[in-house]
């Protein structure tokens, strides 16, 4: 006989498609979270040369930005025991809230500025050889931009998926195996 995986949480809840779809939701955003912030970003950055990371990094980034606060939003819709009822549980929507804000920042604030000086970095503008210190200045300036909003942009996807393993420790929790 089998073994059956019953959410203790979700006993009383009106929703029966909810849990399934809950449950791929949340491992799809995880599983995004984890590919793109630690073997894809990796891998392209050691395989392509520079012009080729960058072009590949201008494109994606806003894209994972976006899909993962999707999935995070997706996430809550699909709370088992009903959308409402996860506003009644602070001890489960607050690890999303906590994912879905920096996840939000990253969409709108940081990714975007972080790619506009990637950009600017990665184009080489010629300058008159007097105004080769001045260009030194820009360059330097644009490092320290760029390093600033990177930093910012990985702090926060790391804390997004902090949040998204501590909702997934949650989720977990409810889970009770019998067989």
């Amino acid at each position: 006989m089998a073994p059956t995986y019953t959410c203790v949480a979700c006993t009383a809840y009106s929703f029966p498609m909810l849990a399934p779809a809950h449950l791929l939701v949340y491992s799809s955003l995880l599983g995004a979270q984890l590919y793109q912030s630690f073997l894809l970003t990796k891998i392209a950055f050691q395989a392509l040369p520079r012009p080729a990371f960058v072009s590949l990094q201008k494109r994606l980034f806003p894209v994972y930005f976006g899909v993962q606060s999707l999935l995070i939003a997706l996430t809550a819709v699909t709370f088992p025991l009903g959308p409402s009822a996860l506003l009644h549980r602070r001890a489960d929507w607050i690890p999303l809230v906590a994912a879905a804000v920096p996840a939000a920042l990253n969409l709108i604030v940081y990714g975007p500025m972080t790619r506009r000086i990637m950009l600017q970095r990665a184009q080489p503008v010629p300058k008159p050889a007097e105004q080769e210190q001045l260009l030194g200045q820009e360059v330097a300036a644009l490092k320290k931009r760029f390093s600033s909003a990177h930093a910012m942009s990985i702090h926060l996807n790391l804390i997004t998926m902090g949040a998204t393993l501590w909702y997934g420790w949650r989720l977990a929790s409810a889970l009770s195996f019998e067989g």
